[in-house]
């Protein structure tokens, strides 16, 4: 009797999964990285992710446009929901661990591309849009349009009522602050404060208490570069914990870490909201580095100048090609940032450097993480657009 149900059920299973691909068999799936109105910023996020993810996966990333007119970046496998929740999975552990989005499966579809070269790395000859509204007209007050172009999006919903910015700018040419919003309050510092805690690690190797060989620099261009946790944390220990990174910062520099408080490591989750510090300390660490005036600055620039996730530059298409970029961007579910310093070359062969700070802070977790982030990154690349228009119009620089 129990061979006779055994068999049966066997049967049954056969029948079962004989019938499947008569349904599943046309699913199929890709992976997603980005979706987003702007075709240009689609671009430039493919590049971001191809250095990630190297050449052979790099072939077949394309960018796409849905017929809602939203364009994609997607890799285009077209296998089963399975073997591209796989991919997505270990894609998005590479592109979190560089300061990237998550991937995730996506059903394939009859995509259409925006381009006749589908696949290239580079946007259409014709994807080039007009200039933004920031250029086209003379920015006579740079602070009053950053803080026009907020009030703006505040209106049309597109920053809520929960979140609040901060922005400074510092025009090293002529010595002046053109930008200073909110600059002296506090925000949840995220992975902003990770050269902080590069120049304190530095301040112990001038006391002579540390030593700075190829693993202590191997962790420092893992805490830059990629932002990596594990290796800030390491640094963290060397120093000799939060407790004493504060204390460094606020007891010896106390000229540029006036609202800094350093209370925790980084979380193994990563939701590292406890420690603080304002635009207006990024700023004033941002000048005492680029004038050399702190511990280790050389090596603090190059770690900051490797090649790495910014909100500074790319994707901010008014910026010149073959501008400077030293930053550190900073990300959670409540806080997206990024402060650094940008060199552009004018037509006169010169180099006009200037600093640009930016943070959006929300009240509680965004329930999205990855849509919020990058609508409020874009945030950011749009007033980093806005602050090359009036540098740019203040010191005749060559114009796009």
């Amino acid at each position: 009797m129990m061979r006779i149900v055994s068999v049966t059920l066997f049967v049954v299973c056969i029948t079962l999964v004989g019938s499947a691909p008569t349904w599943a068999a046309t699913a199929r799936y890709d992976v997603s990285y980005l979706w987003h109105s702007r075709l240009d910023n689609v671009y430039a996020y493919r590049q971001q992710v191809a250095r990630v993810l190297g050449p052979r996966v790099s072939k077949r990333l394309k960018v796409v446009r849905k017929k809602s007119g939203l364009y994609g970046l997607i890799y285009h496998r077209r296998g089963d929901s399975a073997g591209a929740r796989r991919v997505a999975r270990t894609h998005s552990k590479l592109l979190r661990s560089r300061g990237l989005e998550s991937a995730a499966p996506v059903r394939s579809m009859n995509w259409t591309y925006p381009s006749s070269s589908i696949g290239s790395s580079q946007p259409p000859q014709s994807s080039k849009t007009k200039t933004t509204e920031a250029r086209t007209q003379e920015i006579r007050n740079l602070g009053a349009a950053v803080e026009r172009y907020i009030k703006s999006l505040r209106r049309k919903g597109r920053i809520s009522n929960d979140e609040r910015t901060a922005w400074s700018v510092y025009d090293f040419t002529t010595g002046k602050k053109l930008v200073g919003i909110n600059e002296d309050v506090q925000f949840q510092a995220a992975s902003l404060v990770k050269p902080f805690f590069a120049m304190a690690f530095f301040h112990k190797v001038r006391k002579g208490g540390l030593l700075y060989g190829p693993k202590s620099r191997r962790h420092m261009e893992r805490m830059i570069q990629y932002s990596n946790n594990h290796s800030t944390n390491w640094v963290m220990r060397q120093v000799g914990g939060p407790r004493a990174m504060h204390s460094i910062l606020r007891s010896k520099y106390p000229q540029i870490f006036q609202d800094t408080h350093i209370v925790e490591y980084i979380p193994v989750n990563g939701r590292t909201y406890r420690n603080k510090a304002s635009a207006h300390d990024y700023s004033r660490f941002l000048y005492a580095l680029w004038n050399e005036d702190i511990p280790g600055a050389r090596e603090i620039k190059r770690l900051m100048s490797l090649p790495g996730p910014d909100r500074l530059y790319t994707g901010a298409r008014a910026i010149p090609k073959g501008t400077l970029v030293y930053n550190k961007t900073g990300s959670t579910a409540r806080l997206c940032g990024d402060m650094g310093i940008l060199v552009v070359k004018g037509k006169d062969g010169k180099r006009y450097p200037y600093t640009l700070v930016g943070v959006i802070e929300k009240r509680g977790r965004a329930r999205n993480y990855g849509s919020w982030i990058r609508s409020r990154g874009n945030v950011i690349r749009k007033v980093s657009n806005l602050v090359y228009a009036g540098i740019s119009q203040q010191h005749g620089l060559r114009s796009l």
